[in-house]
């Protein structure tokens, strides 16, 4: 048995989370995980874009995690997200029939992702959003941030967040409407355009 001097700081082998990835395709996507409105339910949208690195190339292994409340504004709290076979233990992915708000989505190998949701309803004074959590390559935390989608330019000028940022930096966090009716979201994650981050304290 080979004995490890944790007190030796040289000695301690890193384990992933002090290790630049990519893990995240391992273990972390899962059936149905950007399905978060379940197909067929009215009032659907679809959120498009890539992930992009500073010197504007897709990154192909990145994870997003995205969360949002329904169009009432109410954050859901329900299961059904995820499943498991009792018999296997393995992934059986959504039920098909909760508004769970929340999902997890690989990029492709061309850094594309897409996300079909329930447009999200206004929570006190900010406009509506859904929150993102951004997972790749090179980074040892992950990254927050919002997608707004389009509204009324006083809707979206009222938000406290968006209301603190110059516009070109402001425009980072606004979806933009496709004409085959989807938004698009790139998440650009340094270099000219960055997209906005937050950090939570």
């Amino acid at each position: 048995m080979t004995r490890i001097d944790t007190g030796r700081p040289d000695r301690v082998l890193p384990t992933p989370s002090h290790t630049v990835g990519p893990f995240y395709g391992y273990a972390l996507p899962f059936p149905g995980g950007p399905d978060i409105a379940p197909v067929g339910r009215p009032g659907t949208i679809t959120l498009q874009g890539h992930v992009l690195d500073g010197a504007g190339a897709p990154i192909p292994d990145a994870l997003l995690e995205l969360w949002g409340p329904d169009p009432e504004g109410n954050l859901p709290r329900v299961d059904g997200s995820i499943r498991r076979d009792p018999a296997t233990g393995g992934y059986l992915g959504r039920n098909g029939v909760e508004f769970t708000g929340w999902g997890r989505v690989q990029t492709d190998a061309n850094g594309h992702w897409y996300a079909r949701t329930l447009r999200p309803g206004a929570r006190g004074r900010s406009a509506p959003y859904l929150s993102v959590c951004v997972f790749a390559r090179g980074l040892l935390v992950h990254l927050f941030t919002r997608v707004y989608l389009p509204s009324d330019e006083t809707v979206l000028a009222a938000d406290p967040l968006l209301a603190r940022l110059p516009r070109e930096r402001r425009d980072t966090l606004i979806a933009r409407p496709q004409a085959d009716g989807t938004f698009r979201f790139d998440v650009r994650l340094q270099g000219e355009g960055e997209t906005v981050f937050l950090e939570f304290t």
